[in-house]
């Protein structure tokens, strides 16, 4: 018979007016699998490690009344590998969104180890060499923040504290801006820290060595990313109101058709473009005329390179005797304000 949590992963979004909440529940993923939206990858030597979703007991954070009182069993992630390497990181990176400002919490236990037995976190993941993180150690009795450039560690930080393996223990991270806080058992064991190198990134679970962990009970608070196309159209309309609308459009990789990224209209996103929009993203064309009573004028934004990577669509309220001309003509300094702040067509989203 089929456990009943032989399903997908769910994990549950709240947006709320101070940001958003997201808690993961591994009670309907598949057993023995890396749950849905996560990458297994190594730093370092060896091969990526053996996360899993398996069934483990997991006390409640509230204590229990009774002495007799029976430890729940549920779902958690796993490190299983013992890859008996000192240069050896495996990393579990949650792979579908990028976290600048965040507050996440995870509980961990260190199961067993001949080298090491750590547990950790790592943020602000650019990739496998490039990232920050905090690890607990049972073994080596201490709770560290690192830094990571290009597969090197930087200067750690952080105690010698007695982190006792078989027991569940959490870890807390706060980030804001360049600002870092962490807690082990909610204690702010680490003074706060201050870098500049990674202003966001991804998140992973992180372990070392041989070291066999488990984890439990994940939850981020986030701030949350708005792209620099959203911003654009925010912004120029709250600027110039005599804009009734604007689209931004890029190509879509698999159809190479124009897709609306961003618009006035939010219930416009994901809208096919037309032949001008496409024309506008591949050959670099121009385009104004009238519709009803408005003004259209479809320009290419330019990166740092002058390479095209996004079309934008302008509608305008007309001016007495105005022609596509004269549009064209006021069009042409927004688009060259927007292009200021196009570095790459990543920035777009």
């Amino acid at each position: 018979m089929r456990h009943f949590w032989s399903a997908l992963v769910l994990f549950q979004v709240i947006v709320c007016s101070h940001g958003a909440e997201r808690s993961f529940d591994f009670s309907k993923s598949p057993l023995n699998t890396i749950p849905a939206g996560f990458r297994s990858v190594v730093t370092g030597t060896g091969d990526p490690g053996n996360w899993q979703i398996i069934i483990d007991e997991v006390p409640s954070i509230i204590p229990n009344i009774t002495a007799n009182a029976i430890t729940p069993k549920k779902p958690v992630i796993a490190q299983l590998s013992r890859q008996l390497l000192d240069n050896h990181v495996s990393l579990l990176i949650l792979d579908d969104e990028k976290y600048g400002d965040f507050t996440l919490s995870v509980r961990f236990k260190t199961v067993s180890g001949v080298l090491e037995q750590m547990a950790g976190v790592a943020f602000r993941i650019q990739d496998e060499k490039n990232y920050y993180y905090v690890r607990a150690s049972s073994k080596g009795r201490t709770f560290r923040f690192f830094k990571v450039t290009n597969g090197e560690l930087g200067a750690p930080f952080g105690p010698e504290i007695e982190i006792p393996t078989q027991v569940w223990h959490q870890i807390r991270i706060k980030c804001r801006a360049n600002q870092i806080q962490c807690w082990l058992n909610e204690k702010e064991v680490i003074p706060l820290l201050i870098d500049n190198s990674y202003t966001s990134g991804k998140i992973g679970l992180w372990t070392k060595s041989d070291s066999v962990s488990h984890f439990a009970d994940l939850r981020i608070e986030y701030t949350p990313h708005e792209g620099l196309a959203t911003i654009l159209v925010r912004e120029m309309v709250k600027d110039y109101p005599r804009l009734l609308g604007l689209r931004i459009y890029t190509l879509e990789a698999k159809t190479e058709e124009p897709k609306v990224i961003a618009s006035t209209k939010p219930e416009e996103i994901g809208e096919r473009g037309s032949k001008i929009e496409k024309d506008v993203l591949l050959n670099n064309k121009k385009y104004a005329g009238r519709e009803n009573k408005t003004l259209l004028v479809t320009l290419p934004l330019h990166d740092k390179n002058g390479d095209v990577v996004a079309a934008v669509k302008f509608i305008m309220e007309p001016f007495m005797g105005q022609s596509p001309d004269n549009a064209l003509a006021r069009a042409l300094p927004l688009v060259r304000s927007m292009e200021s702040r196009i570095h790459t067509a990543k920035d777009l989203f």
